[in-house]
């Protein structure tokens, strides 16, 4: 048996464009190409199916680095709200005179 080829992107690219021109058939790229004629065909779809994303990458991008922004925000929020969560926890247990959990345990 023969091993797997990968083709580069460019290449299939290439490829893709050349069967959606329509100057050659599907058989005659293949066979340019030595590659199956299925696989012009997958690509080809692959080609036009990505098509428009190649003018939304922009809005994507941008949505992506809101994202990150907000999770970054948010993180900073729960670290701000741990803190604030053990100083008052420090502080009713001084203000209650009670030992914390450590000290208990060791006395017991």
């Amino acid at each position: 048996m023969s091993k797997r080829r990968t083709h580069s992107p460019e290449f299939k690219a290439r490829v893709a464009m050349e069967a959606i021109s329509g100057r050659k058939t599907i058989q005659e790229i293949a066979a340019d190409h030595a590659i199956h004629p299925i696989q012009v065909s997958q690509w080809k779809k692959q080609l036009l199916e990505g098509a428009s994303e190649l003018f939304t990458r922009g809005k994507k991008t941008q949505a992506k680095d809101e994202g990150q922004a907000k999770e970054a925000e948010l993180f900073q929020q729960i670290g701000r709200l741990q803190m604030e969560l053990e100083w008052l926890k420090k502080t009713a247990l001084h203000s209650l005179r009670v030992p914390p959990a450590e000290t208990r345990a060791a006395k017991s």
